[in-house]
């Protein structure tokens, strides 16, 4: 396994920074616990694009280029509207507890995982329950794609647009998925089982390699099919949050980590976006 090492911090001027995705020249997460939407240039320069009160997750765009943003606390997909944000689709009706991450396809499908239980409940006994992954269609419809997923959290779509990949973080393992032609989800098999590792954010590489945020363990990994590790990025003392290849050549590595999860919380903890080069470039979707 190759260790490899941050290279520079790009901006540290976040409270949780979430759902890195590299597009049209910059990238673009969420600050959840600050509850806004940002865009970071390749120079570190932070513009915030939109506050959402309920807290901004998973991030993508439909193909005329209006941005979908996930609403955590009130279970609703967003779409930023010439600066406005308008309800694109109601997702309390398939979902339990906090929406999370997403992954927006070619076609415009937004595929949307959720906690399944309250994971902000430190009470003894509580623990993660199996949940569903829902899709919203172009037009705003809601349907349950896949159930008994362990926390569903980080996904990708694959350059061809026929795999979903998706990190089960109390599952410890990535999950695959065919995509049919009506956005329907099939053929479920591990990808990766992570052993004791708590994945949280994916990003996908041309090699068909996984790089995956391990939050627990505080690092980055490089995962392949049927679980091989081939590189790591350690980040120090701070919790790995996410993940993101981008840049003009998809080979710059975006990594996201916070101080103080607990912290967090409480508005009182730092996130980080830090970055380094590698070899293989970033692929498919996000």
């Amino acid at each position: 396994m190759k260790e490899l090492s941050i290279e520079r911090v790009l901006c540290d001027e976040f409270i949780f920074p979430e759902g890195p995705r590299w597009h049209d020249g910059r990238l673009y997460l969420s600050d959840m616990r600050g509850e806004r939407v940002v865009a970071i240039s390749e120079s570190g320069e932070v513009e915030t694009l939109v506050q959402v009160p309920e807290s901004p997750s998973g991030l993508g765009w439909l193909p005329d280029g209006r941005m979908l943003i996930v609403s955590m606390h009130d279970f609703k997909l967003l779409r930023l509207d010439n600066g406005e944000l308008t309800l694109h689709a109601d997702l309390g009706g398939a979902i339990r507890y906090s929406a999370n991450d997403m992954v927006v396809d070619a076609a415009g499908r937004a595929y949307v995982g959720n906690f399944g239980y309250d994971a902000y409940d430190q009470s003894e006994g509580n623990q993660p329950l199996p949940t569903s992954l829902v899709m919203v269609e172009l037009d705003g419809t809601v349907r349950v794609v896949a159930d008994d997923l362990l926390f569903p959290n980080g996904m990708v779509v694959t350059p061809d647009g026929r795999r979903l990949y998706v990190a089960e973080t109390y599952g410890h393992r990535l999950t695959a998925f065919d995509i049919g032609a009506d956005g329907s989800l099939a053929n479920r098999r591990v990808f990766a089982d992570l052993g004791e590792r708590t994945p949280d954010g994916i990003a996908l590489d041309a090699e068909g390699a996984v790089w995956v945020a391990c939050f627990a363990q505080k690092d980055f990994v490089r995962v392949h099919e049927g679980g091989e590790i081939s590189a790591r990025v350690g980040s120090g003392e701070r919790s790995a949050l996410a993940c993101a290849l981008g840049g003009d050549d998809r080979r710059s590595l975006f990594l996201l980590s916070v101080a103080d999860i607990e912290k967090s919380q409480q508005g009182e903890s730092q996130g980080f976006v830090e970055v380094l080069r590698v070899d293989t470039p970033g692929a498919g979707i996000p």
